[in-house]
């Protein structure tokens, strides 16, 4: 076992206010601007720069999970969503608001487990386990999606689960395994599950943890169950990004060891300034980047493209309606869910 002299040196994460460059403040006037000409509100992903989502919410949009940007751009009057995140958020939101344009600052930005979860593969996979009942993460393409019987998002996840394996239903779950598998230990439900991980969320080690927990042994630990088992293990909150952030008000510790991506932070820092916040190990003992977790598709999101988008507009999604209307009954049924 190492000894807290070993373990990792990280310094807490620090966000407050951010001085920008008068090329970033001239970027955020015009994007005011753009979205008030266009009856346009801006979506962000609690993981996108702390940039776009403090411009969120000073023009009156919303910063959130997934399952939050999702009711939010659908209940929202304005005949434009700019949703600041990766495509399947983009997908959701035309799908539950066809009327609406949506533009996304870029269409590059995706995501590993809507990657590793090819639809022809998947329907594949359903059709081969058909007394299954099919319950796919939001992380997914609208393809996917169409093909399953509930979407999900990990703050209600164990919930439909656990209604479902009430009513007697076997699972077919996809596509990150670390999350199914925490919720099947949750609820012990029948679950067949798809191969598939996220790049970030699974980096984080459980030997990292453990050293940051010898090094301050009066901090709570905060994961997000798309990691490994052996780091939920570790938790002393495992939920989504906006159960964690509740958790961090909730918790009596000021010290918090946190394991998601590091774009929280931001929201976190705002929801408790008093209490130190650190990110959690990513690499070994000897690594140059202790902590790395940040999604490389979430940073393509930028006040430059954001700009762009609504300028040119450039990164609009379409969904076609015949695909549309076999996604939207698994959504309607996310979102009818305890609503």
């Amino acid at each position: 076992m190492p000894s807290p002299a070993s373990a990792p040196a990280l310094a807490p994460a620090a966000y407050g206010p951010t001085r920008r460059s008068a090329e970033d403040e001239a970027r955020i006037a015009e994007i005011k601007r753009l979205l008030k000409a266009q009856n346009a509100v801006l979506v962000a992903h609690y993981y996108t720069d702390d940039a776009i989502q403090q411009l969120a919410e000073q023009t009156g949009g919303c910063v959130a999970d997934s399952l939050e940007m999702a009711r939010f751009g659908a209940r929202h009057e304005a005949e434009t969503l700019v949703v600041a995140g990766v495509r399947f958020m983009g997908e959701t939101a035309k799908i539950l608001s066809p009327e609406k344009r949506v533009l996304m600052p870029t269409l590059e930005a995706t995501c590993s487990l809507d990657v590793g979860c090819a639809p022809d593969e998947f329907s594949a996979f359903c059709d081969a386990h058909p007394e299954r009942t099919v319950v796919v993460y939001a992380n997914t393409s609208a393809a996917v999606k169409a093909r399953a019987d509930w979407v999900v998002t990990s703050s209600i996840a164990v919930d439909v689960i656990e209604h479902l394996q009430a009513r007697g239903e076997k699972i077919l779950w996809a596509p990150d395994k670390h999350l199914g598998g925490y919720i099947q230990q949750k609820t012990g439900a029948d679950m067949l599950m798809w191969d598939g991980a996220c790049i970030v969320h699974e980096e984080f080690k459980a030997r990292g943890v453990e050293d940051m927990k010898r090094l301050y042994p009066e901090a709570a630990v905060l994961v997000h169950p798309e990691s490994p088992a052996s780091v939920v293990a570790l938790a002393d909150v495992a939920g989504s990004t906006s159960q964690l952030i509740k958790a961090a008000r909730a918790l009596p510790h000021d010290t918090l060891v946190v394991a998601t991506d590091r774009g929280i932070f931001f929201k976190m820092q705002q929801a408790v300034p008093e209490k130190t916040l650190f990110e959690a190990p990513t690499a070994g003992n000897g690594a140059t980047c202790k902590s790395c977790a940040h999604c490389p598709w979430m940073a393509m999101n930028a006040l430059d493209n954001l700009a762009g988008a609504l300028r040119e507009g450039r990164g609009e999604i379409h969904v076609g309606d015949a695909l549309r209307e076999k996604a939207l009954a698994p959504l309607e049924r996310m979102l009818n869910f305890n609503a």
